[in-house]
Formats: C-alpha cells, structure tokens, sequence
C-alpha cells in the first residue's frame, strides 16, 4: 500500500483544529493502518502495524509523561 488511490474511508480526527493544517487522516478495515497529511491527500501514504498504532494512540491518549509499551 503506498497509493492513495486503493484506500477508501479516509478520517480525521474530531480533536483536530482544522484551519492550521497540522493534521493527519487514517484509514480504518486495513491490516495496516495508512496515515496521510491532510494538506496532501495525495501524496505518500505511510502504512503502521495495526498493534503499533495502537500503543501509538493510546499513548498520545493518555497525555505526556505517562509510561506505556511497546507491543
């Protein structure tokens, strides 16, 4: 997977600000979880281990400081 054009179900974030284009999209139902800018949806989409981008978020979730593994 490196092609936007095979990924359907693009999301943002409800947190995110919208107007300062600091934002990333995720695709949900892959093996794989693509993550692309927002400002450049179609440019490269990089693909994370779905356990991984769970510890991700979960440690993005539970704010700075706070310890966490790896899976």
């Amino acid at each position: 997977m490196g092609s936007t054009e095979r990924v359907v179900g693009w999301r943002k974030s409800s947190y995110s600000g919208g107007s300062q284009g600091e934002c990333l999209e995720v695709a949900d139902g892959y093996a794989d979880v693509p993550v692309r800018d927002s400002k450049n949806p179609h440019g490269p989409v990089l693909v994370f281990p779905a356990a991984g981008w769970a510890v991700f978020v979960a440690a993005v979730s539970s704010g700075p400081g706070t310890p966490f593994r790896r899976p």
